[in-house]
């Protein structure tokens, strides 16, 4: 009787799981699954135009993105990608190291040493602030760093810094990034 009480509740547990991983999105970049977790709205962000006109004047940048919780957000990943410039990531989960930015304030910096990008790169995990400097999330800040680049791990962090307040000066409060782009 107990082994068949241990199958029925086994059972329910995994149709629970398939249900659960059912109702996160799975697309794919490449050919490689990303589990989403958020959908946005649709229109453009508020986030989104800031991170397109930023990237726009850094020519030095492979990718921006934004991270973080978007209003009346529910998911179990507690984070989620909302703006970038690989829009078909918007939804993506955040992974533990994005949680740990969005939610402690800690700023990463990968050199990515010995990984074989394609272009190399060097990537910075930075709090995201507003214009009254408060925390409202993550910026992924990526450098192309070309070989023979000089530029230092410091020098990285400097610029991506720089970037971030350039984000904070468009950002009034959280919920105005999840508004209709002006």
């Amino acid at each position: 009787m107990k082994a068949i009480a241990r199958l029925l509740l086994s059972a329910g547990l995994l149709a629970a799981c398939a249900q659960a991983a059912h109702a996160q999105s799975t697309d794919t970049i490449g050919s490689l699954p990303v589990l989403k977790n958020w959908t946005a709205p649709h229109y453009k962000m508020h986030s989104q135009a800031v991170v397109e006109e930023v990237f726009g004047k850094h020519p030095e940048l492979q990718s921006l993105t934004l991270q973080g919780v978007p209003p009346g957000f529910k998911g179990s990943i507690k984070s989620t990608m909302f703006a970038g410039t690989f829009p078909e990531r918007i939804g993506k989960m955040s992974s533990d190291l994005d949680v740990l930015v969005v939610e402690k304030g800690y700023t990463i910096l990968d050199p990515r040493w010995n990984m074989k990008d394609t272009p190399p790169k060097v990537t910075i995990l930075i709090p995201l602030r507003d214009k009254a400097n408060q925390n409202v999330g993550l910026a992924v800040v990526v450098f192309k760093h070309p070989a023979g680049a000089t530029k230092t791990e410091k020098e990285y962090f400097l610029a991506a810094a720089e970037i971030r307040d350039e984000l904070a000066a468009r950002i009034p409060s959280h919920a105005a990034m999840f508004a209709p782009a002006q």
